[in-house]
Formats: C-alpha cells, sequence, structure tokens
C-alpha cells in the first residue's frame, strides 16, 4: 500500500511558511519525549493562529481555549512551550499539509488506550488512514511508517502484527484545521534574541519576558555547542532535536527581573482572575499576603518565615530540578513562581518527590525463599523454534471445516466467509483453497483457512494458535524473549498498603546478544538497557500465586521481548511484553508502584491473556 505525502515544513526563524498564493492547512505540533511530533486540536490551533496574526513576537496562553492545557505557554520567538508547573520546556513547530487532507477536512483518527480513552493519531499517520479509508481499503499496513500495526476499516480496529492485541479505533468529524495562503510577512522575522527597546515592568511584560529569556538561554546553548565553521543542521523529518541542557542566563542574575514590579501608566492593575489583557500571556498581579519564595535576599528569608501563613488548602506545586542538578536550570524555578504570581495563583513552590524505586539495603541473611515456591532462581537459554508441523496443520489441528458459510465478514482480510480470502494470489499452500471456511473448536469464531495460515506464518510460529477476536488461544503460547536469569526471594521490608506482609522481590537480567530467527532483525544486535530490574509483589496468597504464573511465563519467554522502547524510541532493545509488573517500592509516583488495589487482579488477566493460568502454572 502506498504511502501518501505528508506535510512539508518549511522553518524561518523558527516559523514555518507556505509558498506565495498556496493554500496550506495550518497544523501546531509539539515534540513529546518519544520523539514524536503531536498535534495541538484544530481549536488549539485556530487560537495560536490569531494570536501570531497580532503579535508574531508574542506568547500564546494555551488554557485561554482548553482548561487541559492551563499549565502551558508557547513563546512564538523562540518556538518553545513552556510548563509553568514543571518548568519543562519543549520545541514546537508550524506544519502545512493539503487543504484535502484530513485536518483540512477536520476528520481526527483516535485509538482507545488502556484505560479506555480515546488518543489521537499522530498526523501523519492520520492522514494515512484517511487516505486509505477514502480509497475503500479494506485494511492498512502501518509499517511504512514505522509502526507495526495492522488497520481493519470493517471492525474499525487496530491490530499488532507481533502480539495480535487488537485495539478499538474511531473516526471522528472535529473542527478543520486553519487555512492559510501565502507567506509571513518580513516585518514578522527577527533575530532570536533582539531587543525593541526597554520594557515596562508591568506583571505581563515580566510575564513574556521572563519565558522568553529561558527560551533563548536554550537557544544561546545551542549556538556554543554547534561547530563554528557551519549552522546547526535541520533535524531529520519527524525525528526529534537533541536533548539540550539549559545554560545559566544573564537575564536571571540582574536585580530588576526579581524587582517588585514598578506601576505601568499605561497597563491598570487588574484583579486575579480577571480576563486577560492581551492572548500573548496570563495578566492579573498578585493579591497581598501571597507567598514570594522566588524573590532573592532579605524578600526570600521574610517569604520563608511568612511560610507558615499560607491559607489551607493552597496546593504545593513541584518544580522539577529546584536545585539545578537536572537539565532545567534553576532560573527555570524562579521563571516558574514569576509566572504563577503574576496569574495571581496562590501556590507555593516545592520540590518534587522522587520515586522510591529500592528498599533498604537487606543482608544476605535476611534474603529467605518465598513459600509454596520452590528455588530461587529460573535460567533460560536460546532455545530454537519448535519443528512443528506446517502451518495448515497447525490450523487444521484447531479447526472444523464449514460447508456452508455465513454471509459475514472474516475479520482477518474483511472480505466475506462466502467469497474467496483476501490472502488468494499472496499465498499458495496445497489443499488450502481460498474459499475454504473453518471454525475454531472452542470459540467458534470463523475464519478463512488461508487467512489463518497466513496470520499463523506471520507470527511465532510456535505450534498455537490465537483467535484474532476473542483472543482465546488454542495450544501453548511462547514468545520471543532472549535468553537471561530470574531470580525471586523475600525479604523483610512491607510494601505500601501491604504494612504487615513482607516482599517478594523479582530480579530479571537479560544480557545484549544477537537477534535469532524469531526477532524483528535477525542477525542484528539488540541492547538490554536497564537490567537487571527489580520488581515487587506483597507476600500474600494471591502475591504467590502472581508469582508462580510469572515463572511459568518467564518460562514460556513471555516476559520480554525484541522491539522499540516507547519510553526512548531505541530500536532493537528488550522491552516489556503486554504483563506490567511493580519497578518501584515504596511509592507511586510513576504509576508502576504501590498502593495499587487492582494490580495483582489486573495481572492475573493479562497472564491470562497470554495463555498462562493456575491450571498450567509449574510448580
Amino acid at each position: 500500500m502506498s504511502r501518501p505525502g505528508q506535510g512539508v515544513m518549511m522553518p524561518v526563524n523558527g516559523l514555518g511558511f507556505p509558498p506565495q498564493n498556496v493554500a496550506r492547512v495550518v497544523v501546531w505540533e509539539w515534540l513529546n519525549e518519544h520523539n514524536r511530533w503531536r498535534p495541538y486540536t484544530a481549536t488549539v490551533c485556530h487560537h495560536i493562529e490569531n494570536v501570531l496574526k497580532e503579535d508574531a513576537r508574542g506568547s500564546v496562553v494555551l488554557g485561554q481555549v482548553d482548561s487541559q492545557l492551563v499549565p502551558y505557554i508557547i513563546d512564538l520567538q523562540s518556538m518553545h512551550q513552556f510548563r509553568q508547573d514543571t518548568g519543562t520546556m519543549r520545541p514546537v513547530r508550524r506544519n502545512f499539509y493539503d487543504p484535502s487532507s484530513a485536518p483540512g477536512k477536520g476528520i481526527v483518527w483516535e485509538w482507545e488506550n488502556d484505560g479506555g480513552a480515546w488518543t489521537a493519531y499522530d498526523m501523519d499517520i492520520c492522514i494515512t488512514i484517511q487516505n486509505a479509508y477514502e480509497k475503500q481499503h479494506p485494511w492498512l499496513d502501518l509499517s511504512s511508517l514505522g509502526f507495526c500495526y495492522l488497520i481493519y476499516f470493517n471492525s474499525m480496529s487496530q491490530m499488532n502484527r507481533q502480539t495480535r492485541r487488537r485495539r478499538r479505533l474511531r473516526r471522528r468529524l472535529d473542527l478543520a484545521y486553519p487555512l492559510t495562503v501565502g507567506s509571513i510577512p518580513k516585518s514578522q522575522s527577527w533575530p532570536v534574541g533582539a531587543s525593541s527597546g526597554q520594557p515596562c515592568s508591568c506583571q505581563q511584560c515580566l510575564l513574556v519576558n521572563s519565558t522568553r529569556a529561558a527560551s533563548n538561554a536554550i537557544l544561546a546553548s545551542q549556538r556554543r555547542k554547534a561547530p563554528p565553521a557551519a549552522p546547526p543542521p535541520l533535524p531529520p523529518p519527524g525525528g526529534p532535536p537533541g536533548t539540550h541542557a539549559v545554560r545559566p542566563s544573564a537575564t536571571f542574575a540582574g536585580t530588576a527581573l526579581w524587582a517588585a514590579p514598578a506601576a505601568c501608566p499605561t497597563e491598570p492593575a487588574q484583579p486575579p482572575g480577571a480576563p486577560p489583557r492581551s492572548p500573548s500571556a496570563l495578566s492579573g498581579a498578585p493579591a497581598p499576603g501571597q507567598n514570594n519564595l522566588n524573590r532573592p535576599g532579605p524578600q526570600r528569608a521574610t517569604s520563608v518565615s511568612a511560610r507558615a501563613s499560607i491559607p489551607p488548602g493552597v496546593p504545593a506545586l513541584p518544580v522539577k530540578n529546584l536545585n539545578g542538578t537536572g537539565p532545567v536550570h534553576p532560573a527555570l524555578a524562579g521563571m516558574t513562581g514569576i509566572l504563577l504570581c503574576a496569574a495571581g495563583l496562590p501556590v507555593c513552590l516545592t520540590r518534587a518527590p522522587k520515586p522510591i524505586l529500592h528498599p533498604p539495603p537487606v543482608s544476605k541473611s535476611d534474603v529467605k525463599p518465598v513459600p509454596g515456591v520452590p528455588g530461587v532462581c529460573r535460567k533460560t537459554k536460546k532455545k530454537h523454534l519448535k519443528k512443528s508441523k506446517n502451518p495448515e496443520d497447525v490450523v487444521r489441528r484447531y479447526m472444523q471445516k464449514v460447508k456452508n458459510p455465513p454471509d459475514e465478514d472474516c475479520t482477518i482480510c474483511m472480505e466475506r466467509l462466502v467469497t474467496a480470502s483476501g490472502y488468494e494470489g499472496v499465498l499458495r499452500h496445497k489443499g488450502v483453497r481460498p474459499e475454504l471456511v473453518g471454525r475454531l473448536g472452542r470459540c467458534g469464531h470463523m475464519y478463512h483457512l488461508l487467512c489463518l495460515v497466513a496470520m499463523y506464518s506471520n507470527g511465532n510460529k510456535d505450534g498455537s494458535l490465537q483467535c484474532p477476536t476473542c483472543k482465546a488461544i488454542y495450544g501453548e503460547k511462547t514468545g520471543t524473549q532472549p535468553p537471561g536469569k530470574m531470580e525471586f526471594h523475600l525479604i523483610p521490608h512491607s510494601l505500601p498498603g501491604f504494612a504487615d506482609t513482607q516482599t517478594i522481590r523479582i530480579v530479571y537480567d537479560i544480557p545484549t546478544g544477537i537477534q535469532g530467527p524469531e526477532h524483528p532483525n535477525p542477525g542484528k544486535k539488540f541492547t538490554a538497557r536497564g537490567f537487571p530490574r527489580h520488581c515487587y509483589l506483597p507476600n500474600n496468597e494471591k502475591g504467590r500465586k502472581v508469582l508462580r504464573l510469572l515463572i511459568t511465563a518467564w518460562e514460556r519467554r513471555l516476559i520480554f521481548t525484541i522491539g522499540t522502547s516507547n519510553t526512548t524510541g531505541e530500536s532493537d532493545t528488550v522491552v516489556w511484553n503486554e504483563i506490567h509488573h511493580k519497578t518501584e517500592f515504596g511509592s507511586n509516583l510513576t504509576g508502576h508502584g504501590y498502593p495499587d488495589a487492582s494490580y495483582l487482579d489486573n495481572v492475573l488477566a493479562e497472564l491470562t491473556a497470554q495463555g498462562v493460568s493456575e491450571a498450567t502454572a509449574k510448580a
């Protein structure tokens, strides 16, 4: 299936522009932690474009049009999005697409995540899906975009080609993205860091300049790192620029930035919570008695001594890297305070709590075996794929031939069961005619035999078969986990929510190696980041049950696989495989810790979905 053209971004001083007198749909996008450009909604893009027309050097307060984006501000001069409560800054870009594409029609394609919420696809994927939908293709392969997913339009589902897991998707009609013609006038271009005169000292100007100062510090750091003989190269299409450290900026060193704002003759005071005067920044003055922890010297001391006077119920917002130990300079913490005070928010800045990943040190004599679970270690070696019978024999083992199939769709090829398989002409197998239909023994779902042969041949070919509709597993499912070691034992410490119970600690260790024939790139090296990995279970009846099933899953090579990391974007690396573990010992800040009342039941359901149940667990 051909890949439709993507939008083309042509940057000038950070802002893209379409060719003269050519209409283009404008989509603003931000770079997430997985190095993917994520689009803002059409409503937000209209808001950004309106601000851009009024003041191309201004700032955009996203919370004015979307309550979920209240903490975010975009600085148009540096093309960065700033989050006020954490100090996080991300690049943004202005991208253009054809008016006849999905964003020009207001069409949004979304997939359903594990929590039941709908998430929009990246814009290039959305356009690809819409083009295939309009051409009435029965299915779409997203591998050309770097994703191992198949889209089935008849069942409106997305299937992972490796795990065979399906998710629902939907097509939603929304507001069309803004349309623009021609280029931005030259008067709206500017050199980064240029000064247009002495700004006034009102809260609004202070807010804009403080946001811009930190953005310029990032760009100055980029220039210092770039080779002097050549300008920095443009990032590849769809690819992110590197992570840049924010260095000290003289803007934050001056006392004028921190001093109490003088009265502005052209800007009368506005009460907190009043509508902003300009879309370039939040407005409003801090109310008397609010904390001023961001001020230096005596002012800060006065603020600290008055901390106890903060009214009850005032939230304490965490600010990352308040000590300046990470990539965000301590000045961002001060800038956050200015932003919050300028908005009239009674907020006390605090250091963000850190997750407690590991228990206190445990001596070797305190480590005990888990009751009812023999041994303390399981090792897996590199197993060759089972020399099972040919795919046709495996499929026939679990199916019964249907002489008179119903007039309904085969959910694999999306053709009617009463017609030939959609894989006719792609696969040729003796004894499997494209019109043959079979019914799976336990669940009763019907498919073309040729479609099931194609599905089996594209998987692990381990002699098992999984129904693509209900996920019922026939035979013993095995995975593609690389060789490694699994250790488990008791430690004399308790997890949050299990105060009277000791803890089962599981330690997984997988070394780097070479991919086998069952992996995405046979013969190529794979990495194993973050090993050994420590995971935790409560030492109660249900926790020990989960441990026994995890041991079975480990021996069937189902805990890990080789793929692309959702965290770093690295390919050919060891990643988790659909069975969630708790890797935080004493906290739950990232969602991978305790307390979590439903975790044990959820992981039992995930193990069952992989064909690992108590009846098949090995002692």
